[in-house]
């Protein structure tokens, strides 16, 4: 799994949600071995240290011949993208493609957003 890098916030006296969007996440489906396709949504409210995005693409780009549920996927990212900068407080969510007809939307948080 690639290091997710991180640099110093420069305003961490301020609350300020920064959103990164990757449109082309890709993982594999467990059971049928096919890919399964989703934008991953990644907001925080840095503390310290925010995230470095070359680092973030390769972290991601690890996940696309890992077998793994989307449930899996979610987790596994809110615990290591929150453990790597240490947010005041993090959403990710996963927009699923459609398989079988079904599309799936996942929501993981960690911290309380401040208002």
């Amino acid at each position: 799994m690639p290091e997710i890098e991180v640099f110093p916030n420069p305003a961490p006296h301020r609350n300020y949600v920064i959103k990164h969007v990757c449109p082309e996440f890709t993982s594999v489906c467990p059971k049928t071995g096919q890919p399964d396709f989703a934008t991953i949504d990644l907001e925080y409210i840095p503390d310290q240290t925010c995230i470095e995005l070359k680092s973030l693409k390769l972290y991601y780009y690890s996940f696309r011949d890992k077998g793994i549920y989307y449930e899996g996927v979610i987790n596994q990212l809110i615990d290591e993208l929150s453990e790597s900068c240490s947010p005041r407080w993090m959403r990710v969510t996963g927009h699923f493609a459609v398989r079988g007809g079904i599309s799936s939307v996942l929501v993981a948080e960690v911290g309380a957003k401040p208002a």
